[in-house]
This record gives structure tokens, sequence and C-alpha cells, in this order.
């Protein structure tokens, strides 16, 4: 039929991978031990293990929990510890460091459980905007997942991509 409309896109056999629809939801929350510091200076034994004793820690119930300082303070490790005992058994998880690397850490750790092989032999276009923004470390661990499995690998919207990687061509 003359001046139909293909959508050559669509026939190519490409598989539109978006990471963001993927990924299941992490709710995550943070301990800023700034609170517990005196004069946002000083980490007081005494007072953080009474803060420890009466904090609600049911509120972490299955989340994942960042535990960091944003004080320009020097924090000892067995605090972070001592906090990590009372989320243990509580908390889905917790990690010290800022929300933006757990976040990271968690979206890895999905990316390394994925199933690759449903995307064996595929032309894969990994999408690359979404409404969150998602670290860079997260499409280099699902580059590096793909790799092995995929036909091709590019980057951007199905109509307008960046090659990434290509498998090579046996020869006959």
């Amino acid at each position: 039929m003359a001046g139909e409309i293909v959508n050559r896109v669509e026939k190519s056999g490409i598989v539109s991978l978006n990471l963001e629809e993927l990924l299941p939801s992490f709710p995550i929350a943070f301990i800023d031990l700034k609170d517990q510091l005196f004069q946002e200076m000083i980490l007081r034994e005494k007072d953080f293990r009474e803060w420890i004793k009466t904090n609600d820690w049911s509120q972490y119930e299955a989340k994942h929990v960042a535990l960091f300082c944003s004080a320009d303070a020097i924090i000892p490790t067995w605090a972070y510890m001592l906090v990590g005992t009372k989320l243990d058994g509580i908390a889905a998880s917790y990690f010290t460091g800022e929300v933006k690397d757990l976040k990271a850490r968690l979206i890895e750790s999905f990316i390394n459980e994925m199933n690759a092989e449903d995307y064996r032999d595929a032309r894969v276009v990994i999408k690359g905007c979404s409404d969150e923004a998602l670290p860079a470390s997260a499409y280099t661990a699902l580059a590096a997942k793909l790799q092995p499995v995929v036909r091709a690998m590019l980057f951007g919207e199905p109509c307008s991509t960046v090659p990434l990687w290509k498998k090579p061509r046996r020869k006959a």
C-alpha cells in the first residue's frame, strides 16, 4: 500500500529496556548522627547510648537505612556499629554512607540478581531518559550484565541511539 506509515523501530526487533521501570520500590530511610552530637561537634557516649535505648527503632521496619553524619565531625566507628545492632532484624538493610550511595548499591544489587538470559541474542536499547536520575554506576553495571548475552547494546531512545557494543560475527 503506497503511503503507508511503517514503524521501522518496531520491525527492527529492538528491545527497549527502561531500567527505571524494572527497578522495584526501595523504601529508604536515613539516620543522620548529626542530631546526636553535642553542639554538632562531639559524640558523647553516655548521651548516645541513652538515645540508642530510647529511640523508636520500629520506624525503620522493612526499610533500607543509610547511616551518615552531615556535620563536619569525627564519628567513631563503634557508633555506626551500635546503630547497626539496633537495626539488625528490623530494617531490610543498613548501610554506612549517604542516601545516594545506598540507592546506587541497591540498584546494583538488583542488576546482579536480574536474569540476563531474558535478553539473549537481543538487540537492546538501554533507555537513558528517566524521571529520577539514576547513577552512572547503574548503567555500567547493567551493561556489564548484558554484554555477555546480547547481540547488540545501544543507549538512548529506539529512534536515536548511541551504539555501545555489538557481538563480533563468527567467521565462516
